[in-house]
């Protein structure tokens, strides 16, 4: 049975999850007031992923070998060389949360956005223009709309503070 790879059996497992979780959903409480029952966000988002495993399911069986299917070679550093786009934006992110206190929501947004499309983009100096304005930009708007439009206190960072001005 040449079906029978470690994702069809990831698949089953996560079909028999699905179901033994839209059956459980049956025993959520229903209020005598209300026009949408409780149990109906719960049981529409089990259906779209039960929808997404079986397809899952479907592309597992018809799988060939770990490289026509992932389109790179097996072992970690496959892993790593095929993913190094979306592990880089992951310890992106680390740093950029771990500079919050000190760097603030705005100058840490602007450096995490900037450093990551010089990251992913490239550094040409007509790259690094595009770059630096598209950071500029959007989280600049981002930051004055949430900011003053929203009344949300972001985290201002020990650098630079626009309140205490």
């Amino acid at each position: 049975m040449s079906g029978l790879n470690k994702d069809t059996i990831v698949a089953i497992i996560l079909l028999c999850l699905c179901a033994l979780f839209f059956w459980a959903s049956f025993d959520i409480r229903q209020p005598d007031y209300g026009v949408l029952m409780p149990s109906t966000w719960p049981r529409v988002i089990l259906v779209a992923l039960s929808v997404l495993c079986f397809i899952y399911l479907v592309q597992s069986i018809r799988a060939g070998t770990v490289k026509e299917v992932l389109g790179r070679e097996p072992g970690l550093l496959g892993f790593i060389k095929y993913w190094r786009n979306p592990l880089c934006c992951f310890v992106m992110f680390f740093c950029f949360l771990v500079s919050m206190p000190v760097l603030g929501m705005l100058i840490g947004g602007v450096t995490f956005v900037f450093l990551l499309m010089g990251l992913l983009g490239g550094w040409a100096p007509r790259q690094i223009v595009i770059h630096a304005s598209v950071a500029i930009i959007s989280v600049g708007s981002m930051w004055s709309l949430f900011t003053f439009g929203l009344g949300v206190m972001l985290p201002v960072g020990m650098i630079f503070n626009p309140f205490a001005l």
